[in-house]
């Protein structure tokens, strides 16, 4: 039985490097879609055997055409499919008795298409589970890898001759998106290591295929076009595994503008929303996530020549132009990205070298900079100071027809160990080709700058890989049964006592105020039933308030089945909070903090991470909840226990470890904080667990 690195070696290999390639449904007109791969083929040089596949010609495109798959010389390694919907399943059938290792299919009509589609889809899926082709597709405007000459791709952009080769790997699940990065990239002097247009995902997906190369020393860093984040775990397994090969991976994924979805009953989902859930997973697998289109093509550099850590990154500005810097900083700035100024140390450095500089946030040297002479000096210091992490800089008018003047000095400072990233204001296509030949990141509009500075700077060393149970049917826990959950994980609650309804009102193990509520599996959502009843303040009136909630039931969930009533001693904290996991579809186990109390879902102060988390990266969550400031002892206030609370945001994401307790969704509702040294309590939870 082969090895899953055999497997994927053969992947790589069918998909990128195949020694024979069929097109099937080739047209002799290059002016068609069936017709474009050849013409594209033949011009690129690709070495090895190209089978048109037409029952009506006797040549293709000078080439000559095949009847059929079975009257090939030999089994192909990849099959392109050029006919329509109708004729695909045939087709892939026809590839798997063959022995076909990867078929590609152009078509759509699929799940897109309504219900029979959706069986088409499903058919497909089971071709490749039962014979173990692999599929990509369907909707794939196929695969280039320029090294090779293999230009396997009906999109009409690739009518781009002399496509160049490059460290970088591309996976868009848009076709067109392939086309235009090669163009827009080409116009940049960038190449590319392979490009692959993945489509609907039926059999091969982006993470899958992508970590089918990762062991191909020519591609040095990942680039994705997403659309959706369908196969979550194979993404976020390839995302680990190219960051221990030391391959930076940069994505740009649709759905910013998309409204938050209600995803369980709980409201975590909601709070947190279906883009924010997509950005703390792309942030925490390392993954610089821009949403500028040409800082796509412009990142890799400085991703590459800046290591993934967990801490913050301190930005240095040196600029010829006020103007244009002040873009740089507006840009980074309203991306979170605060810009360092100089230290007086650095400012004494430059004025003992007879640097000229205007000192401010920004280091701006005026047209005096545009010297070779004083930007040299002035970056040589700048890169050697403690106090910048990364240096940018920012280059006026001189930059397009004077390049030797403030642009070469950058270029000669490329290898210093310290990054060094440059933003050239004016339309400069020659010192961009130097810069980019020299490695050196740089950018052509401060929207590009500051977005890719921005993605590669929040990047976060992958946490610990979870281990979570069979997905199946939930069950809701009651709150009693709820705690413990909380109580296996450590997560500390207010005292629990359970009475039957009809029973007496015993003595309690705390003392009163208490606040009843039903407890049953039945009822999420107690409020909702009337079902919660506070400031109790005695035995008797403990009775009355069991009597009451039975009326509440009742009449307002006649169904629930709900024989007991929890009490619990009333408590106030200094503030409450929300603290939610679920484990996403996609994305997998998350953990979110969020304000508490009415503001919740208005105003979505929240931090989101995926789980498990430790508690210094629960730190961290804390910090970003806005809410929360006011507990650090802001003007004086009493401090919260903002250490416990990091404590046990870390303890509920511990869940993500657990898979034995078959958790789907938990949430602490509200989570009070008491006074610093006393901790923190939960008063409400709700669990879903699967059965």
């Amino acid at each position: 039985m082969k090895s899953h690195q055999d497997s994927m070696a053969q992947l790589a290999q069918a998909l990128l490097h195949p020694a024979s390639i069929a097109l099937y449904g080739a047209s002799d007109d290059a002016s068609k879609m069936g017709g474009r791969p050849v013409q594209f083929l033949k011009r690129s040089g690709f070495a090895g055997r190209i089978y048109p596949i037409n029952p009506k010609r006797a040549e293709i495109q000078g080439l000559q055409a095949w009847p059929s798959l079975q009257s090939l010389p030999e089994v192909p390694d990849q099959v392109f499919v050029l006919t329509p919907t109708e004729t695909v399943i045939p087709a892939v059938r026809e590839c798997a008795a063959l022995g076909v290792k990867v078929v590609t299919i152009l078509a759509s009509g699929f799940s897109e298409s309504g219900t029979e589609g959706v069986q088409r889809e499903e058919e497909l899926r089971q071709i490749a589970r039962e014979t173990g082709i692999r599929i990509l597709g369907p909707s794939s405007l196929g695969v280039v890898n320029p090294r090779t000459g293999l230009v396997l791709t009906a999109n009409a952009a690739f009518a781009e001759p002399d496509i160049p080769p490059g460290k970088v790997f591309v996976a868009s699940h848009s076709g067109s998106m392939i086309g235009a990065l090669v163009s827009r990239g080409k116009a940049r002097g960038v190449g590319f290591a392979g490009l692959v247009s993945v489509g609907s995902e039926v059999d091969l997906n982006v993470g899958e295929i992508c970590a089918a190369t990762l062991d191909d020393p020519a591609i040095e860093g990942y680039l994705l076009f997403l659309e959706s984040m369908r196969h979550g775990p194979e993404l976020r397994a390839f995302a680990r595994a190219a960051h221990r090969a030391g391959k930076p991976v940069i994505a740009y994924k649709l759905g910013r503008s998309a409204a938050a979805a209600e995803m369980a009953t709980t409201h975590t989902g909601a709070i947190a929303g279906e883009d924010d859930i997509a950005d703390a997973y792309f942030k925490d697998l390392g993954i610089a996530r821009v949403g500028v289109l040409d800082a796509l093509l412009e990142t890799f550099p400085l991703a590459k020549r800046i290591p993934l850590e967990s801490a913050p990154k301190r930005v240095g500005v040196v600029t010829t132009t006020g103007g244009g810097a002040a873009m740089a900083v507006d840009q980074l700035g309203i991306r979170g990205v605060v810009v360092e100024p100089p230290s007086a140390e650095t400012l004494k450095r430059l004025e003992q070298a007879g640097l000229p500089c205007t000192p401010g946030r920004v280091l701006d040297m005026t047209l005096a900079g545009t010297k070779y002479e004083t930007m040299k000096g002035t970056l040589d210091i700048l890169l050697s100071a403690p106090e910048f992490d990364l240096v940018l800089a920012v280059v006026g008018s001189s930059a397009r027809f004077q390049p030797q003047l403030a642009v070469k000095p950058i270029v000669e400072c490329a290898g210093q160990p310290k990054p060094l990233a440059a933003m050239l204001v004016p339309d400069a296509p020659e010192a961009l080709a130097a810069l980019t030949a020299a490695g050196v990141p740089c950018f052509r509009s401060p929207e590009a700058c500051g977005d890719a500075i921005a993605a590669v700077l929040a990047r976060r060393q992958p946490g610990q890989e979870p281990r979570l149970p069979a997905t199946g049917p939930t069950r809701t826990l009651s709150e009693a049964d709820a705690y413990g959950i909380l109580d296996a994980v450590g997560v500390p609650h207010a005292p629990v006592v359970l009475r039957h309804f009809g029973g007496e009102a015993a003595s309690l193990p705390f003392a009163y105020p208490v606040v009843a509520k039903v407890c049953s599996a039945d009822i999420p959502h107690k409020t909702e039933v009337g079902g919660v009843l506070l400031n109790i303040g005695s035995d008797e009136e403990l009775v009355a308030a069991m009597a009451t909630l039975r009326h509440n039931l009742d009449e307002k969930a006649p169904r629930a089945f709900c024989d007991e009533v929890l009490v619990q001693p009333m408590q106030k904290g200094l503030g409450e909070v929300l603290v939610g996991y679920r484990v996403d579809a996609d994305a997998g186990p998350i953990i979110m903090l969020a304000a508490g109390g009415i503001w919740a879902e208005v105003a979505k102060d929240r931090s989101i991470r995926l789980a498990p988390v430790t508690v210094e990266t629960a730190r961290e969550m804390v910090l970003e909840v806005n809410a929360l400031k006011p507990l650090t002892g802001l003007r004086g206030k009493a401090r919260g226990d903002l250490e416990a609370l990091a404590h046990t945001v870390s303890a509920l994401s511990q869940l993500a470890l657990k898979p034995e307790l078959r958790v789907a969704d938990a949430e602490i509702n509200p989570l009070l904080i008491l006074p610093e040294g006393q901790g923190v309590t939960a008063v409400d939870a709700l669990v879903f667990q699967h059965v």
